[in-house]
């Protein structure tokens, strides 16, 4: 189990936790209401910061729930906690619904998944190597 160091911000701010022992995503809550108007964006806070091991960060996804229910969810999705990120974690919600939409203080409102990082050296080369999908982009796969 990988150990992550949390700093609540705010009195009133809820420590993420798993729902269910084996959930992939902790939830996030917000500490303060605030509407989300239709077709518009939010920052919501949630009165914690996290310092993350190295080669690690924390994605922000959206709740499914909220999503399918009421048209609420993480703009960037997945927007990612660098490892050096030492301030408040907030989440850009929109509302892709026709009506506004209520947070409420103690409102889960996204997940937050911590995931191993890769980083890449790149090399540039004159060609790729060819495979099956070739350069097929955009639905060349079919349905």
């Amino acid at each position: 189990m990988m150990r992550v160091k949390i700093l609540r911000l705010a009195q009133n701010a809820k420590l993420p936790r798993y729902e269910h022992d084996d959930d992939a995503g902790m939830d996030l809550y917000a500490i303060a209401p605030q509407t989300i108007e239709p077709s518009e964006t939010a920052l919501v806070p949630t009165g914690i910061a996290i310092e993350l091991p190295p080669s690690t960060e924390a994605q922000i996804r959206p709740r499914s729930g909220l999503a399918l229910n009421h048209g609420i969810t993480v703009l960037n999705t997945p927007g990612t906690i660098d490892a050096g990120y030492r301030g408040e974690i907030r989440v850009i919600l929109i509302n892709h619904a026709k009506r506004p939409f209520k947070v409420e203080a103690g409102m889960r409102i996204a997940q937050m998944v911590i995931m191993p990082v890769i980083r890449a050296e790149l090399e540039e080369v004159a060609y790729l190597s060819n495979s099956a999908r070739d350069r097929g982009g955009f639905g060349s796969s079919g349905l």
